[in-house]
């Protein structure tokens, strides 16, 4: 690339002094929504006034205060949907509704006309401030943005004070574009327009930091936002607000550094919705909160059905990886993460711990709504750790640790056959075909087992018919348990080249009708060793068709090395 010369570096103001870098966010700010207003103006299709009235409840069924529900004086819609919540008695008692407006007589004063009747309303008002605006579109001086906001200050101040039907008005001003606007000019304009609304600490005024543009690091964002509160006369008379864009894809650290910074307010939109990349994402600043011990004061517990909301309105789509709700966002495929996720899973269950302690999820999918089931899925990229915690998590199957690697195997195997991720149930039916479905040179055909005592000690006999390569043959063994027993027998069968290693069981279903599945770890000849499955009602059953499963299992793997059949 070629072109970089034409670009004027963005210069940092000096602040040797800040105080930013050493602070933590301890609490949740002030939340305002902007998505009726910032984020409808974005749409290619903006919303209509049913639309907006829906997004308007969900809004504050999540438990958003202050609303900016419209630019009044842009259009008719957007005049008449004002009016509406008003009228329509949509406005919960503790919402304050927000409106926007530029610094121009005749909007300010439709604006008024939209708010009659308003119990809780802020007048937003703003002009751009900055040196390229006032260079490239409004051809003035410092002086002159001055008067232009003076003048809309003192506008609405009289018509506020000459308001009959508005119970509470408070106001908001942004100079606009503030994050290219010198630090000195931001803080002299604030300043009369603090001093025209009258403001006093116990009746404060909003002022709103628009990084409009996001035209630097997130740190020269918040070093302008702590120089304009030192710097600021009389700081204790305003509200210091925040609205971050994502121009530079960091609208979301912008938003926290500038909290630091001594920012108490902060305007954005769901899933950050807005012109060109977006406004700030107040989902995902809300989350990181909630994700370090701090109560944001807003309920996403549902962000699946707010997914469905948003999209279905805005006819926007929330990418993949959108942090928290996207769908792969607690997805891992590669094999060392899904590794340590089921070992987290397995450290809560044993440690009992109150806190969330899971490599890879900084949050409880739970917490907002989001499944278990995805966390892991299985590609040619997953591991043995992987395969075996959709089998329990989904199917409630606990493969034992040394089962991992080769069912791991078998999934790879399956995986690069078909050049694509597996679901749950071909996952499953990799289980199946196999460990269950496969060909049986030995089967059993009748059993019964039962104990008798020699010398004080407790002898369990086993007693049944084995067919062997289609001929049945009569077969007996004793011994301290039921798999010895059965072994014994076996070895009088000649059966007699697998040492038993290990055994685990446990139930797969619960009631009446439940059933056991067991898993026989035998060493086969060279050295080898193979898992073998038996699910039966009966625990004693299932062990015994567990071990011939995995002699069965061990002669077509004897076969397939040789060239012959099963």
């Amino acid at each position: 690339m070629k072109g970089y010369q034409k670009y004027i570096p963005f210069k940092p103001i000096s602040l040797p002094d800040r105080e930013w870098p050493a602070k933590v966010i301890e609490k949740a700010p002030v939340w305002c929504s902007v998505d009726l207003r910032d984020g409808n103006q974005a749409l290619i299709d903006p919303m209509n006034m049913q639309e907006k009235l829906e997004f308007f409840k969900v809004l504050c069924d999540i438990g958003f205060k202050e609303i900016e529900v419209g630019f009044p004086s842009a259009s008719e819609t957007e005049y008449e949907t004002c009016r509406e919540l008003i009228t329509g008695g949509h406005i919960p008692d503790d919402v304050w509704i927000q409106v926007l407006v530029q610094a121009r007589p005749h909007l300010i004063e439709k604006t008024f006309r939209a708010i009659e009747g308003a119990k809780n309303v802020i007048v937003h008002f703003y002009n751009s401030t900055s040196t390229l605006q006032r260079k490239v579109v409004f051809k003035k001086d410092q002086k002159g943005i001055i008067d232009i906001a003076v003048k809309g200050a003192e506008l609405i101040k009289k018509l506020t004070d000459e308001c009959k039907t508005c119970e509470n008005i408070r106001f908001e001003y942004s100079p606009e574009s503030f994050s290219g606007t010198e630090g000195d000019f931001a803080v002299e304009i604030c300043s009369n327009v603090l001093d025209v609304l009258e403001a006093t600490p116990e009746n404060p005024v909003i002022l709103n930091l628009p990084n409009t543009v996001e035209m630097c690091t997130p740190n020269t964002y918040a070093d302008q936002v702590e120089y304009f509160i030192k710097n600021l006369p009389g700081r204790e008379r305003a509200i210091i607000s925040i609205h971050p864009h994502n121009d530079r894809g960091t609208g979301v650290a912008a938003a926290e550094l500038a909290l630091l910074a001594g920012a108490e307010r902060v305007e954005g939109t769901l899933f950050g919705n807005g012109e060109r990349t977006g406004n700030l994402d107040i989902v995902t600043v809300a989350l990181n909160m909630y994700t370090q011990g701090i109560d944001p004061k807003l309920d996403f517990s549902d962000l699946p059905a707010l997914k469905r909301m948003y999209e279905r309105i805005t006819k926007m789509k929330i990418n993949e990886r959108h942090p928290y709700v996207g769908e792969l966002v607690f997805t891992a495929f590669s094999g060392s993460h899904q590794d340590a996720i089921s070992k987290g899973f397995e450290y809560m269950k044993q440690s009992k711990s109150p806190y969330w302690e899971i490599p890879y999820l900084p949050i409880d999918p739970a917490d907002i709504g989001r499944q278990y089931e995805p966390i892991i899925r299985i590609n040619s990229q997953s591991g043995k750790g992987g395969a075996a915690f959709i089998m329990e998590h989904v199917f409630g199957y606990k493969l034992p640790k040394e089962m991992h690697p080769e069912f791991g195997a078998m999934v790879k195997a399956k995986c690069d056959q078909l050049g694509r991720e597996l679901t749950n149930e071909e996952l499953m039916q990799v289980f199946e075909d196999g460990y269950l479905n496969i060909e049986e040179k030995y089967r059993l055909l009748s059993h019964k087992l039962y104990e008798s005592s020699e010398h004080g000690h407790a002898i369990v006999h086993f007693e049944g018919v084995i067919e062997i390569d289609g001929k049945p043959f009569s077969a007996s063994g004793e011994g301290n348990g039921p798999i010895d027993a059965f072994f014994n027998a076996l070895r009088k069968l000649g059966i007699a080249d697998y040492e038993f290693l290990s055994y685990n069981e446990h139930a797969i279903s619960s009631g009446s009708d439940s059933k056991a599945i067991a898993y026989i770890h035998l060493r086969i000849p060279d050295d080898g060793h193979v898992f073998g499955v038996g699910i039966e009602s009966n625990i004693y059953y299932a062990s015994i068709k567990g071990v011939l499963n995995a002699i069965n299992r061990a002669e077509k793997l004897k076969a397939s090395m040789s060239g012959g059949n099963a």
